[in-house]
């Protein structure tokens, strides 16, 4: 057990700062906006659930490429590896331009719908950071396959050096076009589309290195859209419910209007910084499972053992991250809004706050094993 928890750590230590790049972004942005503009600050809450809520849907891309590679390099099937990251990263490419156009042309109308009559003030602000974001989305998604296969080869370091890049273009961005030029909420979206184009090069780049071809995409058969759709239905299911619970979250709050608004999106931004922690062992359990599981040295035992590891570590990170954030929350409010009304607001969802996030890890690893069981009942029994 002791070996399986070091190499639990091993993996899951680079790949947690790959979880955590995307919400350290989002952040950022709320920060910067916050402490300038509370009316921004309101109108980022509807801007990023269209724009991050569509990204947790695309999800389903990223299961599919970890679980294919992992389990054709379980296998010793490299071609078969490399066949799949071709046409998964076709998929990806067509449905990132697809969201492209259909978020440039359909953006104002949605958020309109979205906001109400009584926040309609809101709307060009919204917009404009869709739209902005919008422009990244083929490379998004490229990226998301990219990040997903080479987490499926068992490297999490490739990964993380791409997001650490792009960490800092996205936080010098926003400095410099929000700061000191005083673009607002346009210069965080630009700053994070920005950021996007980098990390999905290197991401790409860094497949190349291991000698498969990014540039190789191939036009998937219906048997191969057939399997990615029965490896990834279960969570594309969970995914659109957790993306419609959220989305509802952020309407009425926006009904209750931009006081609320305010605080909502600052503590939705924290919690996803902390709840997102738990991903790591999730991707573990699909990137390790596999080959325990189905491969050619398949040992239910240590599958089991490997389960138990995950439940602990989860067990114990999520009590950590729960103070932890709880603590940032209720002690330093004012890195994200300077308005008294708005962290008032946000202290009254501690409770809540901080229970949701000490059961995420735990459950984000029974999650990552039961997708990598899919409809092998008795496995997922035995474990």
């Amino acid at each position: 057990m002791l070996e399986q928890m070091r190499q639990i750590f091993t993996f899951a230590g680079p790949a947690l700062g790959i979880w955590l790049s995307g919400p350290i972004m989002s952040l950022i942005d709320t920060s910067v906006i916050g402490t300038s503009s509370s009316l921004e600050l309101a109108a980022l809450g509807p801007g990023t659930v269209l724009c991050d809520g569509l990204s947790y849907l695309f999800m389903f891309l990223s299961v599919a490429t970890s679980n294919l590679i992992a389990t054709s390099l379980a296998h010793k099937d490299r071609d078969a590896a490399a066949n799949h990251l071709a046409r998964l990263l076709f998929v990806a490419l067509a449905c990132g331009v697809g969201v492209l156009v259909i978020s440039e042309l359909s953006s104002s109308s949605v958020l309109r719908l979205f906001v109400g009559e009584k926040n309609l003030a809101l709307v060009p602000a919204a917009a404009s950071y869709v739209n902005i974001r919008a422009l990244a989305w083929p490379v998004v998604l490229l990226g998301m396959v990219a990040q997903s296969a080479s987490l499926g080869m068992q490297d999490s370091w490739s990964p993380l050096k791409a997001l650490l890049v792009a960490s800092v273009v996205n936080g010098a961005g926003d400095v410099l076009l929000c700061t000191f030029l005083g673009y607002g909420i346009a210069g965080a979206a630009w700053a994070t589309s920005l950021s996007q184009y980098v990390a999905g090069f290197l991401m790409l780049k860094a497949l190349k290195a291991k000698d498969y071809d990014p540039l190789a995409v191939a036009v998937p058969r219906m048997k191969d859209l057939a399997l990615m759709i029965e490896i990834t239905a279960p969570l594309l299911l969970t995914m659109l419910s957790k993306v419609c619970f959220y989305t509802a979250l952020t309407y009425f709050a926006t009904s209750l209007g931009a006081i609320t608004l305010g605080a909502h999106q600052v503590m939705v931004g924290l919690f996803v910084l902390f709840s997102v922690c738990g991903e790591p062992l999730g991707q573990t359990a699909q990137s390790f499972m596999p080959e325990l599981i189905s491969g050619r040295n398949r040992d239910i035992k240590q599958a089991q053992t490997l389960l138990r590891s995950l439940l602990v570590t989860g067990a114990v990170f999520g009590l950590a991250l729960a103070i932890t954030g709880g603590s940032v929350a209720l002690l330093a409010p004012q890195l994200f809004t300077k308005d008294s009304a708005i962290v008032k607001q946000m202290h009254s969802l501690l409770l809540p706050f901080f229970w949701s996030i000490l059961v995420t890890p735990s459950t984000l690893a029974v999650e990552g094993t039961l997708l990598v069981c899919n409809k092998n009942f008795s496995t997922a029994l035995a474990l």
